[in-house]
Parts: C-alpha cells; sequence; structure tokens
C-alpha cells in the first residue's frame, strides 16, 4: 500500500477522522473471502486495501473466511487463499478466523432475535417470496407466518436444527420492512436447512446462518473498525448495520466500541478480462483452461505461475487508486508495472525462439571462444557470467531477411550485423534446401572486432542477439496473450454469457527453441529476460530433457495513459 508519505484517499481520509473523533481507537481491518474459488487480480483491490491500510497504521488485518455455504466450499480454495495472500508480502497480522468458528454464537443471536419479535419462521417457498418480495418500483408484502408467535417460531427454528424438515420446507427470516425502498431490508432470510457436510464442522449443522448475516456479525464479533469492501456492498450497509446494532455491538457496549463502519470503493474492472469466478470455475470446469492456475486465466496462482512478481500486483492496485465511481483499467497497466519491477531484477540471458543457423565460414571447424557477459545493465551486484561461440550459432528468423525493406538494421545478403556481446559478422550467402527453404547463412567474422578489444569499437548499426549451435539447450517457449477479445469489452452483460464466443484463439502458442545452458539450471519460477523477446519464467512443467519457460510479458515502453 502506499507509504505514510504518499498521497490519502476517501478511505484513509474517514479513518483519520473517526480517530481524531474517538470512534475508533485503532485500525482493524480484515479479508474475508470465501473459500469456494481461487482468488483472481479483482479480489486484489480489496485485498491490498485491507491489509495496506491495516499496514499504514500501524494497525491488524485479519484473514476471515466466511465459510457459510458447504455446497460450494473446500479447503483446496482456503490453502489457495493464503498461498496468495503471503505471495503479494501481506500476513494476517490480526489472527486467522473462520465465520464457521461463529455458528453457535450466531444460532445463539437468532433464536435472541426470534424471542424479541426480530425475527420469524417462514414457510413460503422461494418462488412465493420472490412474489412477496416485491419490485424496485413496488412495495413487498408481508408473508402470512410473519406474525407467527415467538414460541411457535423458536419451536420451528429448534426443530430446523434438530434435521426434523427437508430443505426449503423452512427458512428464518428477519422481521424488518417489507416496504423498504431497500430491498435487503425486506426481512431477508438469516438461516435456510442445508443437509450438507461441512469441510470444517462436519455434519454437525444442518441449517447454516447466510452470508448477509454471518458477515457483519463475525465483523462485530472479531472488533473490526473498519470494513472496507467493493461498491457492490453498498446496498448491504444498512441491513449489516441493523443486524450488529439489534446484536448490541454500538456504543454503549461499556467498551466504546461503535462497531464495524463499512466504507465502499469501486471495484476492480481491466480490459480483455473475465473477473467472475462463475465463469472462471466454467472456464476450468469445461476444460476451456488447463486448471486454476493456467497462466492465461486472472487468477493470483496463474499469475505466479506466468511469472508476475507480487510487487507488480501491488503497484498496480496502488496505481488504479481508490475512488467511488466504476471504471476499466487497459490491463497495459498491468504489463507495465510488471515490466517496471522485472526491468529492475530480472538477469538477461540470450534464448532463440525461432532459430536460423548461422555457419561462420572463415574460422576452422572446433573453433571456439569464451566471452564474458553482464547479468544485468545496471545492476552489476547481479554479477557476469561466461558464454561461449562457436563456428555454428543460432539466430532468429526474423533478424534476417533476403529482400531487406528499408531501414532494415539487422542481418542480411552483404550486411553486417554485431553479435550481442561478442563478434560483427558479415552475410557472405544463403544455402537453401530442395524445397528453397533457407537450410543456413554462411557468415564471415571480424575476429578483430571482438567484444572488450580495441576493435570492438567499430560500429554496425544492428545489433542480434544469438546461441552457440555446440553449447546450447532446447527449451519450450509458451507465448502468452489475453484469454479474450477486444470484442469483450464492447459486448453487453447478456451477451457475455457466452464466454467462448469471446475467447482468443492465439492465447497460447508454443515454439521450440534454444538457449543457454544457464536456463537449464535455473529453479521452476526464476524469471529472465530475453534479450529482445520479452520476459520469460521458468514453468513447473520443466523436465531435465526439456526446459519449459512462460512469456510472461513482451519488452515495451512503459503504459503511459492517453490523455
Amino acid at each position: 500500500m502506499e507509504n505514510e508519505n504518499a498521497r490519502t484517499n476517501f478511505i484513509w481520509d474517514a479513518i483519520d477522522q473517526d480517530l481524531r473523533e474517538g470512534r475508533a481507537q485503532q485500525v482493524h481491518t480484515r479479508f474475508p473471502p470465501e473459500p469456494n474459488g481461487y482468488p483472481h487480480i479483482g479480489h486484489c483491490k480489496a485485498l491490498v486495501t485491507d491489509f495496506g491500510t491495516a499496514e499504514k497504521y500501524g494497525g491488524l488485518c485479519n484473514l476471515r473466511f466466511d465459510d457459510t455455504n458447504p455446497a460450494k466450499e473446500d479447503m483446496e480454495y482456503v490453502e489457495a487463499i493464503k498461498r496468495d495472500i503471503e505471495w503479494l508480502g501481506f500476513h494476517w497480522t490480526g489472527g486467522l478466523f473462520y465465520a464457521s468458528d461463529y455458528y453457535q454464537r450466531l444460532y445463539d443471536i437468532a433464536e435472541d432475535f426470534i424471542n424479541r419479535g426480530l425475527a420469524y419462521v417462514d414457510e413460503l417457498s422461494a418462488e412465493e417470496m420472490r412474489e412477496y418480495r416485491g419490485t424496485l418500483t413496488t412495495p413487498g408484502k408481508n408473508s402470512p407466518w410473519r406474525d407467527r408467535p415467538a414460541a411457535e417460531s423458536l419451536d420451528l427454528f429448534r426443530r430446523m436444527k434438530a434435521g426434523e424438515f427437508p430443505e426449503g420446507r423452512y427458512i428464518l427470516r428477519a422481521k424488518i420492512d417489507m416496504a423498504s425502498p431497500n430491498m435487503n431490508m425486506r426481512d431477508p432470510a438469516m438461516y435456510r436447512i442445508l443437509y450438507k457436510e461441512h469441510w470444517r464442522t462436519g455434519n454437525t449443522w444442518c441449517i447454516y446462518p447466510m452470508y448477509d448475516f454471518a458477515h457483519p456479525l463475525s465483523d462485530a464479533f472479531e472488533g473490526i473498525t473498519f470494513s472496507l469492501c467493493s461498491l457492490e456492498f453498498e446496498d448491504h450497509r444498512p441491513l449489516y448495520d441493523w443486524f450488529v446494532e439489534k446484536a448490541g455491538f454500538r456504543a454503549g457496549d461499556g467498551k466504546g466500541y461503535y462497531g464495524p463502519r463499512q466504507i465502499e470503493f469501486a471495484r476492480l474492472n481491466i480490459t480483455r478480462t473475465v473477473l467472475s469466478k462463475r465463469y472462471l470455475r466454467w472456464l476450468v470446469e469445461s476444460g476451456h483452461v488447463s486448471g486454476w492456475d493456467d497462466p492465461r486465466m486472472p487468477t493470483l496462482s496463474a499469475m505466479r505461475r506466468r511469472g508476475y512478481p507480487g510487487l507488480a500486483i501491488r503497484n498496480f492496485v496502488e496505481q488504479v487508486g481508490l475512488a467511488k465511481a466504476d471504471s476499466t483499467v487497459d490491463v497495459q497497466m498491468l504489463d507495465a508495472c510488471v515490466r517496471d519491477v522485472l526491468g529492475e531484477s530480472a538477469p538477461r540471458v540470450m534464448a532463440v525462439l525461432n532459430p536460423v543457423k548461422v555457419v561462420l565460414t572463415n574460422v576452422p571447424d572446433g573453433w571456439t571462444d569464451t566471452l564474458t557477459m553482464e547479468n544485468h545493465p545496471d545492476h552489476p551486484e547481479l554479477g557476469e557470467r561466461q558464454v561461449t561461440i562457436s563456428k555454428e550459432i543460432w539466430i532468429e528468423k526474423e533478424d534476417f531477411e533476403e529482400v531487406p525493406p528499408k531501414k532494415f538494421f539487422r542481418l542480411k545478403p552483404d550486411g553486417e550485423v554485431r553479435l550481442k556481446g561478442a563478434y560483427i559478422i558479415k552475410c557472405e550467402s544463403v544455402v537453401k534446401n530442395e524445397a528453397g527453404e533457407i537450410d543456413h547463412i554462411e557468415c564471415s567474422i571480424d575476429l578483430s572486432s571482438r567484444s572488450g578489444s580495441e576493435g570492438a569499437n567499430r560500429k554496425v548499426k544492428g545489433t542480434i542477439h544469438w546461441v552457440n549451435a555446440n553449447d546450447c539447450a532446447a527449451f519450450e517457449a509458451r507465448l502468452y496473450d489475453q484469454l479474450l477479445t477486444e470484442e469483450w469489452d464492447n459486448v453487453s452483460a447478456e451477451e457475455r454469457k457466452d464466454v467462448t464466443a469471446y475467447m482468443n484463439k492465439d492465447s497460447l502458442q508454443v515454439v521450440n527453441g534454444y538457449c543457454e545452458h544457464t536456463l537449464v539450471s535455473a529453479n521452476v519460477g526464476d524469471t529472465f529476460q530475453f534479450l529482445r523477446m520479452g520476459y520469460f519464467c521458468k514453468d513447473r512443467d520443466s523436465t531435465a530433457e526439456k526446459s519449459v519457460y512462460n512469456r510472461v510479458v513482451s519488452l515495451k515502453d512503459s503504459y503511459k495513459p492517453q490523455k
């Protein structure tokens, strides 16, 4: 998050005011994910805001899993979320909690609400409840069971807990106001019957609290002072406040606790990116991607596998900033943040993705030379490496043109280029196979032009990268692009239901090339700049026989938003 001297935002302004006026004695936030999927880049705005705000004020941030729906939750997602938070450089300084920790306490509050006439057991069907609820322009109407005696509701609620009724037979609802202009206040559900084994509590419970009931009260149980969340929860705030107040968590409890103050901010939207857990789950389960960590996915696990640095994600969220108005951020801004971080940290190496052979004709068979190359031009502390050159080398096919266009400064007939960190070579002839394709290029080498020698001062207009054909390793490069096409950004929500219609058929291209041997011994997750080709990260699919490298991002100038 932004440091102490950074610019402020409306959330920090509100926190400053509450601290000055005594409505809060400390900053205690929480990040409350539902463990029903892998976190994606859209979740990072809340994550960085919650944890970063606590860091800024020297406060605490809890990690709490709002695990109120056992039908969709799994320990796999819990562990994934914890890994992603730590990867981003955060830790739950306030502790690790689960809504299921509070099931008994929530149940006791529900019974208290019934006894105080604040809740009742209803038996309308789901379809009837929708009908009775009304619309945005018409008020709802009371359920026939709204005035059921408290003793009767309490008896039914206890029998619901005992497992006497089938799913859907009864539901516990808060008694608020069926004519409220806020639909969330029209007697919302508090508990439903659900015969699903919970991954933490097993079969102890067959009734489960609704998210809107458990979430604000879990905040209150933990003494959360600032509940920071996206704008989609703004209309839920009056309901959350109602539950918290009716349960007794407001000033006057003898502790001076005012309860959690909810402050909403605009969610993160990114071009050519789907940020719906439902859609992402479908992409995984339908086999359109290889899994939640497929490097084309917007999940944090996928970005980590692809090679994105955690710091780049944090920088991106901070640059987007906090606002009340929804907006969409260009995905190129995220790429630029990745480049900015990797540009300072990734060692430089040479790899050829689309190779064509060059034979140096004026050196004898067996000729070789060892060259010393820097690992980073701006960071000598990253050291140097030894690279060999021999009579045969690989260069990129795109670095040679038989009929070059104007201002083509790479290799061409009778033209000269410098091999990066090595020598100047000159194209003498092109040897083709029976199909008319280039078999290899014959070049002469100027041995007096060796980098580091006096002859290195001879200038030519082009410099290209290369690898020694007799001292290299084969590798697989996976070149990733956005999973969705640009059309995705210009269609309606209805049209977006068919995600497959907007999938980019070129989101993954696989090529086989050659690289320096140093890349073979790299660890999975190590990232390098392949000179002139982009940033690449070693993938877990690598084997002893062949390394696999994911392209993280291509090489481009830093992103500059249009004015």
